[in-house]
């Protein structure tokens, strides 16, 4: 496999690189370098600034804020982005309802939601998972029913990340109960100010408030708030999760994150089997990093590549087995610390038990690794 990159794309990843490190504040790059939390205003910010370098959604069409890119060029947007330590732009916008709207939307929705969108004008939250509709989330049950113009939605929706920040949620819900499970779905954009929208935090395992429950009590949408046909929500999420999962391998991140390890690790790196520890990890990397890049070269621009699976599931087991080893470097110094705890003292240690909790999740979200394993035997083994 060829993998020096051509004169003009190492001119492209230099361009990357010094756009990152010079459009995006030291302050907010230091904040994602040291394992800081990121306040809301932080992700605002620095989405804005990308934005208005034409760096936010280059995966849109062009006409919508996009860029003309290669699948390689891509990538090496991305991995820069996690190099610099710059945030990368908030996943509900960016890369689930923004491509849907594009891609399902009317003119009218388009020309009113995805200027705002990539601006981060708008704070999307994802309305998808239940409390009895996780993995088989055909089986949800939060409803829409018509009312004249409008629809009357009823139910609840958790699991749902930063929804504190929300504007709007774009929401699965059941509006026909008389047919096939998945034929019964649509998908509605709901304005979280609505009258009947009521956001409840949860509390994680690590201190921390990321994740919420929505409820809706008869929560009045207009009917132009409705994204493509009634009953294709179905297909519109498998394009959405589709999305969702492409860049689900953060290489450049754990890269960063088990550098910063070695870096202060010390004395300890004189123990030979933390040395041969490290030395795995940093070869599971490089062998994850080449699988990407078969990907982007194999990549045809429409469906996910099916590989992309083996990268979500490998990529979230290394992210987990580096905050693992954080957590066994810093020992008793990892254990008075929050989530939301970002004070200097003792820096990555106090922060390794909140992202070793945290990171839990890692093998959950965005098809849980178990389902990543089917996709695997189906597609790419032919089982």
């Amino acid at each position: 496999m060829q993998l020096e990159l051509t004169p003009a794309d190492a001119e492209f990843r230099t361009r990357m690189r010094e756009a990152f490190t010079s459009k995006v504040p030291q302050e907010i790059r230091d904040t994602v370098l040291e394992g800081r939390h990121l306040t809301r205003d932080q992700i605002v910010e620095s989405q804005r600034l990308l934005n208005a370098e034409g760096l936010a959604v280059p995966h849109w069409p062009t006409e919508w804020g996009g860029q003309d890119w290669t699948d390689l060029q891509r990538h090496l947007w991305h991995e820069e982005m996690q190099r610099a330590g710059v945030p990368i732009p908030l996943a509900f916008n960016a890369s689930m309802i923004g491509p849907v709207i594009a891609q399902f939307g009317t003119e009218e929705q388009k020309a009113r939601f995805l200027p705002d969108t990539a601006n981060l004008d708008i704070w999307w939250s994802q309305g998808f998972s239940e409390p009895d509709a996780g993995s088989d989330l055909a089986s949800l049950r939060t409803t829409a029913v018509r009312d004249g113009d409008d629809w009357v939605v009823n139910g609840q929706k958790t699991w749902t990340t930063l929804g504190q920040h929300g504007d709007w949620i774009f929401t699965l819900v059941r509006t026909d109960p008389e047919v096939k499970k998945q034929a019964g779905i649509s998908m509605l954009l709901i304005d979280m100010t609505t009258p009947g929208v009521e956001v409840r935090p949860i509390e994680l395992i690590d201190g921390g408030h990321e994740v919420n429950e929505v409820w809706f009590t008869d929560v009045r949408v207009p009917g132009d708030l409705l994204v493509g046909e009634p009953g294709q929500g179905w297909t519109i999420a498998k394009f959405l999760l589709g999305n969702e999962r492409v860049g689900v391998a953060p290489v450049g991140a754990t890269k960063r994150a088990l550098s910063t390890l070695k870096a202060n690790a010390g004395d300890l790196l004189d123990d030979p089997l933390l040395r041969a520890r490290v030395a795995e990890l940093e070869n599971d990397l490089l062998a994850l990093e080449l699988t990407a890049l078969r990907v982007v070269a194999h990549s045809s621009g429409g469906e996910p590549h099916p590989a992309s699976s083996v990268l979500k599931l490998k990529g979230t087991e290394l992210q987990q087995a580096v905050s693992e080893l954080a957590l066994d470097l810093a020992g008793p110094a990892s254990l008075a610390s929050r989530a939301d705890d970002d004070s200097p003292q003792d820096g990555w240690a106090r922060r390794s038990a909140p992202t070793y909790l945290n990171l839990r999740k890692a093998s959950i979200y965005g098809g849980s690794n178990e389902i990543q394993r089917q996709i695997i035997s189906r597609t790419i083994l032919g089982l």
